[in-house]
């Protein structure tokens, strides 16, 4: 067995600390990835200072130089995620998975098994030639406004909807950035020396897509939890029946003569005045120029004490016979006034409260309440920071959801009537989306370059504008591929793979070949159900490759395996980014996820064992 060395026992102990800080998320993952890489960076300077002190013999290396340590801005995975990005936003700027969606509304009706049907068929495809965060983050609003219209719970769907997100990603090299990620570093010449090829893999996906789809349908339907129940009426699914209430401005009132915004900075309660009513007129945000009146009626947002607190002291009139729901919320102008919006991954806001992002005045819209999982947030949400796949339930004027659908810090869960795509371009969209999966499969261009390409050409074509490149890019992605893969070269030059390696051998010496694949495939999905799957993959794929070197198995099939299981984390919602970004919209518990994906990760380690096994040995 390979010993530990320094060097070695160094690159373990920033594993180590990688995990715990991508497990707990004490800090955003892009951090962690930045810290992973300056501290090795580190690690050289600070042992030669060591040295120079007496503390140490010689200086600890973990990497060859420094440029090895930045080289994963400049690696070809993390520039061909990137340029992917930006050709899913050409497709999705031409609204076509819209029009799709409506087309397959129109189908389904309230028929929940075809709604359950008609979401996996769609994404799984898509998901194969977009990125897959990017596929369920379109098609969430149809999704969701499926559920609503057939009266279906969205949580029967929304889990499905990132699982088969995940299935489609195994079709094509380009399906997600974890193939891309592990097909370039199989390229390396210390490991095969050659990537992935665009359909290398794709009979393997199908087979998978197959086994996951009939799971869904059956066991799976059984097994997903109704947590939001049906409802039309967004107030009653938020609960919100003892926190929404109406007031009148008594004549007496100390509040008549100010302005809704001197009001509310004074008032030192938790309570946000949500419309007002006045005579014939009713007024949502921005509310604080509005100068109060005797008669103003007031829909407003806090609990009960809170309420019956302001009322005497402020000389306000309850008004108990009037049931504040969704309807009594809508303006007569415009009968979408009240919407949920999902903080998506890649959020300028992640982190971020509803005070220090200043929502209420930067987006004229009203917070009435938080759903992060199973949890509902009804008061003093002002100060909780935003997480991916929180949902926020928003009034707010036509024109003010309007802006929030535009904005990438948001996804609306509904479809917003009025936004515009750009419907002339879909044929160019889907053409230039044809010409790099083409000339990519054929070898013409290597994927990367095919992917630039199209990128470029999605802007010249006007299919993208110029400036919308730069919002199509989830940065923190890319920030986290270039951060973790010095973290794989590093496992090599120090022996740290070798050493794992030489564990899972030794843990299975009794066992055949195809065992070990299997041991290897569960080791790794475990692994990214906790952290993410990225970091999983540039862990694990030289740890298959050593273990495959040594028992002389197929070197080829290990790493694959690792792919497919870091590309498929179905137990947790941090394990990928689709499962957390459905787990506000779902109203989801930690634990369903463990109920309806363990059976399935269990399936799918032996189907892809034996799928491998089959296609190209062991």
């Amino acid at each position: 067995m390979a010993a530990i060395t320094p060097a070695v026992a160094v690159v373990f102990a920033v594993i180590l600390g990688a995990l715990v800080l991508f497990a707990t998320e004490a800090v955003p993952v892009d951090v962690t990835a930045l810290g992973v890489m300056v501290a090795l960076l580190l690690v050289e300077p600070v042992s030669g200072a060591f040295v120079r002190v007496g503390l140490l013999d010689a200086p600890v290396a973990v990497l060859d130089s420094p440029q090895q340590g930045v080289s994963g801005f400049a690696s070809t995975a993390t520039i061909t995620v990137l340029a992917m990005f930006i050709l899913s936003e050409g497709v999705q700027r031409t609204g076509i998975v819209q029009i799709l969606g409506r087309k397959i509304a129109a189908y389904t009706g309230d028929d929940e098994g075809k709604q359950l049907g008609a979401t996996i068929g769609v994404v799984g495809p898509i998901s194969g030639f977009i990125n897959n965060t990017a596929a369920v983050a379109i098609l969430l609003p149809m999704v969701t406004d499926l559920a609503h219209e057939g009266k279906t719970s969205p949580s029967k769907l929304l889990i499905p909807l990132s699982y088969a997100s995940m299935f489609g990603g195994t079709l094509t090299l380009i399906g997600t950035s974890t193939n891309i990620l592990a097909s370039d570093i199989m390229a390396r010449p210390e490991f095969l020396g050659r990537g992935f090829g665009m359909f290398e893999f794709t009979a393997l996906g199908l087979l998978l897509s197959v086994v996951g789809t009939a799971y869904l349908l059956t066991v799976g339907r059984w097994l997903t939890p109704e947590r939001i129940p049906p409802a039309a009426d967004l107030t009653a699914e938020f609960e919100m029946g003892d926190y929404l209430t109406e007031v009148v401005v008594r004549e007496d009132s100390p509040l008549v003569g100010q302005t809704v915004r001197t009001t509310m900075r004074e008032l030192d309660y938790d309570v946000d005045l949500v419309q007002l009513v006045r005579g014939d007129r009713v007024f949502i945000e921005p509310l604080g120029p509005k100068t109060i009146r005797a008669g103003d009626v007031f829909a407003v947002r806090t609990d009960r004490d809170t309420l019956l607190e302001i009322s005497d002291s402020e000389g306000l009139d309850l008004l108990p016979e009037v049931e504040v729901d969704e309807s009594e919320l809508e303006t007569p102008a415009a009968a979408q006034t009240l919407v949920e919006v999902v903080i998506p991954p890649g959020s300028a806001l992640l982190g971020e409260t509803l005070v220090s992002a200043n929502f209420r005045q930067r987006y004229d819209a009203t917070v009435l309440a938080l759903r992060r999982g199973g949890d509902v947030v009804r008061k003093r949400m002002d100060h909780v920071p935003l997480r991916i796949g929180d949902t926020l339930l928003v009034q707010a004027t036509p024109d003010s959801l309007e802006r929030l659908d535009r904005n990438r810090d948001f996804t609306v869960a509904g479809e917003i009537e009025r936004r515009t795509f750009r419907e002339s371009k879909i044929p160019v969209a889907l053409g230039i989306v044809a010409a790099v999966v083409g000339v990519a499969a054929l070898d013409f261009l290597p994927i990367m370059v095919a992917a630039l390409a199209g990128a470029l050409a999605m802007v010249v074509s006007g299919c993208l504008k110029p400036g919308e490149i730069y919002d199509a890019v989830q940065w923190d992605v890319i920030v986290l591929l270039a951060g973790v893969i010095p973290l794989g070269l590093a496992m090599e030059n120090s022996g740290a793979a070798a050493l794992l390696a030489d564990a899972v051998v030794d843990s299975a010496a009794a066992l055949p070949p195809i065992a070990v694949l299997g041991l290897l495939y569960v080791v790794t999905a475990l692994l990214t159900n906790v952290v993410s799957n990225n970091a999983s993959v540039v862990l694990m794929v030289p740890v298959a490759f050593e273990a495959a070197t040594r028992i002389g198995a197929d070197a080829f099939s290990f790493i694959l395996a690792v792919t497919f299981a870091a590309s498929t984390a179905f137990m947790t919602p941090v394990g990928y980014q689709t499962n957390l970004f459905v787990y506000g919209p779902g109203g989801y518990r930690f634990s369903d996820y463990v109920r309806v994906g363990g059976p399935l990760q269990l399936l799918f380690a032996v189907t892809t064992t034996l799928g491998i096994a089959a296609l190209w040995g062991v």
